[in-house]
């Protein structure tokens, strides 16, 4: 006696292993996790494996429908019939039921639409902002210090005049791409996908230039040189980089004009050093000046200055002349300028030289023992 088997449709919330209250999105979610798992492409020659992602498409099919899902949670699968859910077994679970018809790919095109590009088609736009240039500008110490004007000629990218940046010759205009129809891109099936990819032809613009302009040769552009007054502000430093809007090289079918970036390179000057805004320079003096004290005249970025070195002034002591520094950039005032002290010991001495110093030298007597060096700057005291 043989028996009939009764078969038993799993519950379609059981197939997405989701719960019944379950979110649209947490539907979604669960979905495109078993249909990647369970796709053919990704498990060839695997019936098991095309029964699951027969079952989770079916079961999503009818629960991201809110009519369905409603008449599913009322009477089961038998809300269907013949129809989704109906126990087929192997048939398409996407064959119209009573509440319509949907298509495998418009579930498909929902939940992976983006991933797949299978959304509505897009052009390539074919307008390019322009290059942004650079130029290197050698300036003197000193114009760094007190700003500059120069023209510079820069060589860029301009529209072509003969065909107004179209690329076309004169009197044509692009036309439709051929190969794409003006879409852009150029749809391949690929399994159960369909990929949409850039056309190759018109690289995704839908349009070409058939007859090409003599001049740019269809390239919308010809270099050119150009003219440029660089206004310099007082006070750059090395490096400094000066943005001018709009110089660059022009953009491709319309697109924006890139910009231009003129960058500052600043000798050394021969004695003065910088460091932000103050500069530091050394003045050498002799032992008598040092220790009698003197006045020096030394020289400044704009003419000279006079200095008074103190009595028993050190080696390496430091003066500041405020406000004879670098301009502060786009700003009031100066740095200072910082004068270093060094005491120069002779090379040579004449024999008168040497008899004086060697009675002086009777008179002054030194401990010749190592100290700290916040102690040798009081070594002044012992000649006060």
């Amino acid at each position: 006696m043989s028996a009939t088997a009764n078969v038993t449709k799993i519950d379609f919330y059981e197939v997405l292993t989701v719960s019944r209250d379950a979110s649209d999105q947490e539907l979604k979610t669960a979905y495109r996790k078993l249909a990647m798992q369970y796709h053919p492409d990704r498990n060839p020659n695997d019936p098991a494996a095309e029964e699951k992602f027969k079952e989770c498409s079916e079961a999503y099919q009818v629960l991201s429908d809110p009519d369905k899902r409603a008449a599913y949670d009322r009477y089961g699968h038998a809300a269907f019939g013949g129809g989704a859910g109906a126990g087929n077994g192997g048939g398409n679970p996407f064959q119209s039921s009573p509440f319509g018809q949907q298509d495998v790919g418009d579930v498909f095109s929902d939940l992976f639409g983006e991933m797949f590009n299978m959304g509505g088609q897009r052009k390539a736009s074919r307008v390019q902002r322009g290059r942004d240039l650079r130029y290197d500008m050698t300036l003197e110490f000193e114009e760094a210090v007190f700003g500059k004007e120069k023209e510079i000629i820069v060589k860029r990218m301009e529209a072509c005049i003969e065909c107004h940046g179209s690329g076309a010759a004169k009197g044509k205009a692009p036309i439709t791409c051929p190969q794409c129809k003006g879409a852009g891109q150029m749809r391949f099936q690929q399994g159960f996908f369909s990929v949409a990819r850039t056309c190759p032809k018109c690289s995704g613009t839908g349009t070409i230039v058939s007859d090409p302009c003599n001049v740019c040769r269809g390239e919308t552009r010809t270099s050119r040189e150009h003219t440029i007054l660089v206004k310099v502000p007082a006070g750059v430093e090395q490096d400094t980089r000066i943005r001018y809007q709009g110089e660059g090289d022009a953009g491709m079918f319309g697109g924006p004009t890139g910009d231009l970036y003129v960058v500052l390179n600043v000798k050394q000057h021969k004695f003065f050093e910088r460091d932000g805004d103050d500069l530091h320079c050394m003045v050498p003096i002799s032992f008598p000046q040092a220790a009698l004290g003197t006045e020096v005249e030394i020289q400044t970025l704009e003419g000279t200055a006079t200095i008074k070195i103190p009595e028993g002034t050190q080696s390496g002591k430091e003066i500041k002349l405020r406000n004879q520094g670098v301009p502060h950039l786009n700003e009031h005032g100066k740095g200072d300028l910082i004068v270093e002290i060094r005491v120069a010991t002779p090379g040579k001495l004449t024999k008168v030289q040497r008899d004086l110093l060697k009675q002086l030298s009777e008179t002054m007597t030194v401990e010749n023992t190592p100290a700290s060096r916040s102690v040798f700057s009081k070594v002044k005291d012992i000649f006060s």
